[in-house]
């Protein structure tokens, strides 16, 4: 018994011994990685303050130009904090108004949704089967199908029947326009 316990004790020590080697070879090794993940963690942790820092400001922004309309700085506040939160803002107001000239610099917008509604309500405006089809032509377009029954419609009331149904044929058949 005294037998096994010394030689548990001497395995006990043998492992301490093999750790600490372990440990003074990889000492820089081990102590860089924990700074590492510490600096990570605390790198991650203020950007997200930041985000969420940045979101609240551009929220109070949008609150107080929806507030006044004509408050310069909110505006440019905003468009500095979010430019795609500006470009829905300015997309509500020229759906109101009906101002086609914003529409028509929020086609190139960075906010895909407010790029495509801003190309359809050009296009409906215009009532225009061509602008309408190039719309309806666009691989990602929202309202394809509602452009080709506007283009139908158009047609058939200049007498062309036979191209409207031509367009409504196009529509596709999981549509609920179909």
């Amino acid at each position: 018994m005294v037998k096994q316990e010394l030689n548990s004790e001497e395995k006990f020590f043998e492992k301490a011994v093999i750790t600490e080697k372990f440990i003074k070879k990889y000492k820089n090794l081990l102590i860089s990685s924990v700074v590492i993940v510490i600096a990570l963690v605390t790198a991650n942790i203020a950007y997200d303050i930041n985000s969420a820092k940045k979101i609240t400001e551009a929220n109070n922004a949008l609150a107080k130009l929806q507030k006044d309309a004509k408050d310069t700085t909110a505006s440019a506040e905003l468009q500095a904090l979010s430019p795609e939160l500006y470009d829905v803002w300015r997309f509500s107001k020229a759906m109101v108004t009906k101002d086609l000239l914003i529409l028509k610099k929020l086609q190139n917008s960075k906010a895909l949704l407010i790029s495509d509604l801003s190309k359809y309500e050009l296009a409906q405006d215009e009532q225009s089967v061509k602008a309408l089809d190039s719309y309806a032509l666009m691989q990602d377009a929202i309202f394809k199908d509602l452009a080709l029954v506007q283009s139908a419609i158009i047609l058939m009331n200049k007498n062309k029947v036979d191209e409207a149904r031509e367009k409504l044929s196009s529509i596709s058949s999981d549509s609920p326009l179909a």
